[in-house]
């Protein structure tokens, strides 16, 4: 791994204080480490006292072993503080190691350690945070503190990885790989049609059983696709063993999520690797067909048309050299969300609570406003009539002001969508494409990473513009812009669906959306039974954010734009960012 290296095996063991006073083994498993085993600990200090000390750790799985295990086992222990917030618990995880393996010829070694964090939809592990190197020793205690939400609602699967660092340089970025593939003469599935291919990328684990690590879009009736280019990081794909099983599924995508399997096939990280000076073709196989039919050859064949490796860099080092998150909000004041002055509008303002668009715009902006230095946000509302004339917009600056719709925070954007409501008249219909083009516009005009726009749309309902609104997300694709589309209320959300393109890329007259830029949720799916409506929010941001990151660094990698290196400790003033 460049300047890194790691090595051996070990395990690493989460603990609990208990209320009666004893410790308790939460779970364990075998992991790839640096420096043997790494035994882990995690409690409330604060509220229970010190950490178990390093050798009341849980055992290793005896199957992971080596065959000539030591009698004295090397460790790292955490100890753990917690402090009480809403609606998750401040978890402060410290790390030390013991008797880690020496990698350096003529010093010891100089360790760091890297903690990742396992995503719950995609289960792929993701880069939480590091340690500080501390040069020459096999016994460190860091100082830098891991600080984390713990839910008690959650399984929460951390993963710590220890290194040794050349002093010379920085740890190198984790690795990436680009790959494209197409396929020819696959089977025919659909009746009144030919096929809708798609792909399943599946890593083979230890014990035989193989766990989703990607998803290509749909290519739309052929038998003959050609898959748009895709990256995915090296360790989601083979977890470091470039000889590891990686299977290949191909499917005939269905609407009603009946997928038809067309067939597999098998391959390596280090053979897939072997596609970067040549053409590599395999054969797609279905194992049934094959049984049954003695004159069958195969369902088609896959080509591996490309593949490079490059250094990953990940989202916060574009935040740290500087890039900002620009946020828009676009609320729906179409009249399908009933009189606001009525409890039963989606509108409705209580003096007791927060209506769904409000906890919606809070839950969302008081994440983002964090990553944007001058706290202005523009605010617009459409599907309105305007006084005094009564002129019907679908793109209206929520403060009243043409020239300059942007509110100060996230308070300031609530305080103008209340005054809104008691001056408009909700009417309709709902159309997204004008509020996407402007923020478009605005983002057409950055090209450095130096600033990245995310629009907010919040709405109750069918949208009306669907073919308007399809092309403005294909044209915003290419550019530095993600689209956050949070529904509210009853009603069902089809076209939403359609438009977030998890499923079948969003494509307009023959085109399709060169990234995938749209998440949306609905909310209904996030709100507490119990009323809680800040544990509501949480879940909703939670979720509707999730994606935000890797949208920004797919833009950054298509643009081959690297961070810039972090700014000194008293920077110069940041240039005011370009608002829509």
């Amino acid at each position: 791994m460049g300047a890194t290296r790691r090595a051996g095996r070990g395990c690493v063991a989460i603990w609990r204080r208990c209320a009666a006073g004893h410790s308790e083994s939460e779970s364990s498993k075998s992991a790839r480490r640096a420096g043997g085993s790494a035994a882990s600990a995690a409690s409330a200090a604060a509220a229970h006292g010190p950490t178990p000390p390093p050798h009341l750790a849980a055992p290793a799985d005896p199957v992971s072993q080596p065959a000539a295990a030591p009698a004295s086992r090397p460790a790292m222990s955490l100890s753990g503080a917690s402090e009480r917030s809403v609606p998750a618990t401040k978890i402060e995880i410290t790390v030390s190691c013991r008797n880690l393996l020496d990698l350096d010829t003529f010093s010891k070694s100089d360790p760091m350690v890297v903690l990742y964090m396992q995503s719950r939809a995609s289960q792929e592990w993701r880069e939480f945070g590091r340690t500080e190197v501390i040069d020459n020793t096999l016994n460190p205690d860091f100082v830098r503190k891991f600080v984390l939400d713990y839910f008690f609602e959650e399984k929460q699967n951390l993963r710590f990885d220890v290194y040794n660092v050349d002093s010379r340089t920085n740890i190198s970025k984790p690795d990436i790989a680009t790959m494209q593939l197409c396929a020819n003469k696959l089977d025919k599935k659909d009746f009144f049609g030919k096929s809708d291919p798609f792909l399943v990328f599946y890593r083979s684990n230890e014990d035989g059983t193989f766990t989703i690590c990607h998803k290509t879009e749909v290519v739309k009736n052929t038998l003959n696709p050609v898959w748009q280019p895709f990256s995915i990081p090296v360790r989601v794909l083979c977890n470091g063993d470039y000889d590891r099983t990686v299977k290949i599924d191909v499917y005939d995508w269905d609407r009603d999520g009946s997928h038809d399997f067309i067939g597999e096939f098998t391959t390596s990280y280090r053979e897939l690797s072997k596609a970067q000076n040549q053409f590599t073709v395999y054969e797609v196989l279905n194992p049934r067909k094959k049984c049954k039919k003695k004159k069958y050859v195969n369902s088609g064949t896959v080509t591996l048309l490309s593949f490079s490796v490059d250094s990953e860099f990940t989202f916060v080092d574009y935040i740290k050299g500087g890039t900002q998150l620009n946020f828009t909000v676009a609320i729906d004041f179409t009249a399908s969300n009933g009189n606001p002055l009525q409890p039963t509008s989606l509108h409705y303002m209580s003096p007791y609570q927060l209506s769904a668009y409000a906890m919606a715009l809070k839950a969302v902006g008081e994440i983002i406003q964090d990553y944007d230095s001058d706290k202005l946000f523009p605010a617009y509302g459409f599907g309105a009539k305007l006084p005094p004339e009564g002129r019907i917009s679908h793109q209206f600056p929520l403060n009243n002001n043409d020239e300059d719709p942007n509110c100060a925070g996230i308070e300031g954007v609530l305080e103008s969508y209340f005054q809104s409501l008691r001056t408009v008249q909700l009417y309709g219909p709902t159309y997204f494409a004008p509020v996407i083009n402007q923020v478009a516009r605005a983002a057409a005009k950055i090209s450095d990473g130096s600033q990245y726009y995310v629009l907010l749309i919040i709405t109750d309902g069918v949208i009306s513009d669907m073919t308007q609104t399809k092309e403005a997300i294909v044209s915003a694709s290419s550019l530095p812009m993600s689209i956050i589309i949070v529904g509210v209320g009853p009603a069902m959300f089809e076209a939403m669906e359609e438009l977030d393109g998890d499923d079948v890329r969003v494509s307009s007259r023959g085109r399709y959306a060169e990234r995938d830029i749209v998440q949306f949720v609905p909310f209904r799916d996030y709100v507490d039974r119990s009323g809680n409506q800040v544990l509501s929010m949480a879940r909703l941001a939670k979720d509707v954010l999730a994606e935000i990151p890797e949208q920004l660094l797919s833009y950054m990698r298509t643009r081959d734009i690297q961070p810039r290196p972090p700014p000194p400790a008293n920077p110069s003033p940041t240039p005011a960012p370009e608002h829509p």
